[in-house]
């Protein structure tokens, strides 16, 4: 799963509804997916999946859940720590093309899903992606852009601190929550039986970064974004 530095500065003709909806969930799908995903598939492969910090994740208003990214269970993770037996919110994931074929692409896009081209970012990826927090719906971002098994927390991509900057500066007052989560594997490298461990901080309003360039804006909300995972990632 990945988010980009090059999401364009502004997004054109952002509208507070989706229209075209590129993505939707299909509801009899979803509650089969959290029903089987929370009782029979997680139980059988991890040992444990220790969630700390649940509190931290709102259940109403615009939300970007900004995970790192360790793995391929990562998705599975995030809908197990925050989606809608929990919160009652279905978390909305932005993903890379790859990732969207075949049966798997099928259940992606089910589910509510949409890709992103990293080579070649389409502006209405992002809009969509904009038009998701103008809904007040929670959506999934992995800021590092890339799978890292090191368990170190890597440079930030600036492409979500846009996305969160640009629904706030087109809808003053809507009070995005950017939600920094950090995931750890035991072993790193998650086989049957292993231990996951989810921090969930405590959320930084995006409407605290709006002054000066957008740029700008961009940068400090990246920068402390990526200080909070690695205070996470550190306990």
């Amino acid at each position: 799963m990945i988010i980009l530095d090059c999401i364009p500065p502004s997004l054109k003709k952002v509208k507070s509804q989706v229209n075209s909806k590129p993505s939707s969930i299909s509801p009899w799908l979803a509650f089969l997916s959290y029903f089987l995903g929370r009782h029979i598939v997680m139980p059988f492969y991890f040992r444990r999946i220790n969630i700390i910090g649940k509190e931290n994740v709102p259940k109403v208003g615009p939300v970007i859940l900004a995970p790192t990214h360790c793995s391929r269970w990562d998705g599975l993770i995030i809908a197990y720590a925050t989606g809608r037996l929990v919160t009652g919110r279905d978390p909305r994931f932005m993903v890379s093309m790859d990732e969207v074929k075949g049966l798997q692409g099928w259940l992606i896009r089910s589910l509510g899903g949409f890709p992103v081209n990293p080579k070649n970012p389409a502006v209405s990826c992002f809009r969509h992606g904009v038009e998701l927090i103008l809904n007040r719906e929670m959506l999934v971002v992995f800021p590092e852009g890339n799978i890292f098994r090191d368990n170190q927390v890597h440079t930030l991509k600036t492409g979500l601190a846009r996305i969160g900057l640009q629904a706030e500066s087109h809808q003053p007052n809507l009070d995005v929550k950017v939600v920094p989560i950090s995931l750890n594997y035991n072993p790193v490298i998650p086989r049957r039986g292993c231990n996951v461990i989810v921090r969930i901080g405590v959320p930084l309003s995006v409407k605290d970064y709006i002054c000066g360039s957008g740029k700008k804006q961009a940068q400090n909300l990246t920068m402390d974004l990526e200080a909070a995972l690695k205070n996470l990632n550190q306990d």
